[in-house]
């Protein structure tokens, strides 16, 4: 846990590890003993970026280290977390963005070891105090949501289904004294959620939909909506197996959305918070949803299914459709919807889509200040004719290889009239391969971000 990666207490004893680069060397060195410089050179140091030493004292013990970090990287201390031996550390100096360097070693220190044996047990290799000035606080609240959502997207299918997704949920609201409804199965149908069922209808684990509210009554409403797909076999239109492997992170929009709802109750902000994750496992059965059916929706608009592997954006239609009836102040929906967002941009950089100008440049600024990017995608008006049905209101793709993310946002936005400002975000919510702050495995991608707007927008910058 995050909690023991970082020591909030500014006067505990700890040993330093010095920041350097090729400018601040020199002059370090000079300071340095004759024996440590010694030292240093024979394990040849030097001031390269991904460079660490551990320098002895006399007694043989821990001196201080001496650590290059990647200039460009504001997760660079990440690294250390795994990097430097047991025991307490400080950083010497504390790097300009203090507060992402202790999120970043928090966050560096993530483990998931639930089938592990003996692993739980098992303390991180290093704490960091947390420098002057930055609240630990706030940062362990931040860390502890990333780590919640990790977790849950790391969680394999066979013991996170759509009940694990809702109960996760559950759990969150009883943490935090919220209000907490689930819909379930059959009575989907009866409270108006036909597409939510008709994907998940097929699966042994029923489909449903988890509601939280949180914050008072009177409060400007922020909802967060999250893809919360358990299993993606592809249904009918069955996925191969190369691209099943990972479908257990299918659900990464709804770990990032209640990862984001976590920071924001925790930190207070005052909000009115509503969560919704629909949650299912899109299985295949005789009862399974067919290339060709016309489905209902919450909104009223029929829906031609062009593909059962486009599943997501069905469910989080319906979902949409109930956020917006209340006109929300800010909704933004979270989902690992398109492989064409990833081959744009990559498995780093979320698809940020709206029509908002305001929200947009407020989210590119604030991207750049937490680091949690996104990249704006157009939603280009021309491409809605491609959603064109024959025989209903809309198909939900369009059946050609160009624009793929792109249409799918069109088709969310047409469930979307009444909300002041919405966005989309259209995400991976893995990493591939480790790098610092990031262990390779399940990400909260732009969870930090939508937090970070919605504390500067209606909390004052708190949060």
């Amino acid at each position: 846990m995050p909690h023991r990666a970082l020591e909030t207490d500014p006067a505990a004893a700890a040993v330093g590890v010095h920041l350097v680069d090729e400018g601040s060397w020199p002059a370090l060195a000079e300071t340095l003993d004759p024996r440590e410089r010694r030292f240093a050179q024979a394990q040849g140091f030097a001031p390269k970026p991904g460079r660490l030493v551990v320098l002895p004292d006399a007694e043989g013990g821990i001196a201080r280290a001496l650590a290059c970090l990647d200039p460009h990287d504001p997760f660079a201390v990440g690294r250390l977390a795994t990097a430097l031996p047991a025991g307490t550390w400080r950083l010497d100096p504390a790097p300009a963005n203090a507060e992402l360097a202790a999120l970043a070693f928090a966050l560096g220190a993530y483990r998931f070891d639930r089938y592990k044996r003996g692993a739980k047990d098992e303390a991180p290799r290093a704490r960091l105090v947390v420098p002057d000035g930055v609240d630990g606080g706030a940062v362990l609240r931040v860390a502890e949501a990333v780590c919640l959502g990790r977790d849950l997207v790391n969680t394999p299918a066979n013991d996170l289904g759509p009940d694990g997704l809702a109960a996760a949920v559950v759990a969150l609201a009883e943490r935090h004294g919220a209000d907490v409804s689930v819909i379930e199965g059959e009575a989907l149908l009866e409270r108006g959620f036909p597409m939510i069922h008709a994907v998940g209808r097929a699966a042994s684990r029923a489909p449903r939909l988890a509601d939280l509210t949180w914050g008072a009554a009177d409060a400007p409403k922020v909802t967060l909506v999250g893809k919360g797909v358990a299993f993606d076999t592809g249904g009918l239109d069955i996925k191969p197996s190369s691209a099943m492997a990972l479908m257990k992170k299918d659900m990464g929009g709804a770990a990032a959305a209640i990862a984001t709802a976590a920071m924001i109750m925790a930190a207070n902000l005052p909000v009115r918070l509503r969560l919704l994750v629909p949650a299912v496992e899109n299985s295949i059965a005789g009862d399974s949803f067919r290339p060709g059916d016309v489905l209902a929706s919450r909104k009223g608009l029929t829906v031609e299914i062009g593909n059962t592997d486009a599943e997501g954006r069905l469910i989080l239609a319906d979902a949409l459709a109930l956020a917006d009836e209340e006109a929300p102040d800010l909704l933004v929906d979270f989902a690992t919807l398109t492989g064409a967002a990833r081959v744009a941009l990559g498995p780093d950089l979320p698809a940020l889509m709206t029509d908002d100008e305001g929200l947009a440049a407020d989210l590119a600024r604030l991207s750049d200040a937490v680091h949690d990017p996104v990249w704006r995608l157009p939603l280009w008006k021309p491409y809605d004719k491609l959603l064109d049905s024959k025989i209903a209101d809309v198909n939900h793709i369009s059946g050609g290889p160009h624009a793929g993310a792109i249409t799918a946002g069109l088709f969310l936005r047409r469930f979307v009239s009444k909300a002041k400002a919405h966005a989309h975000l259209d995400l991976f919510a893995w990493n591939p391969s480790t790098k610092p702050g990031r262990p390779e495995g399940g990400e909260v991608q732009a969870g930090r971000l939508v937090h970070a707007l919605v504390a500067e927008r209606f909390g004052g910058g708190r949060g």
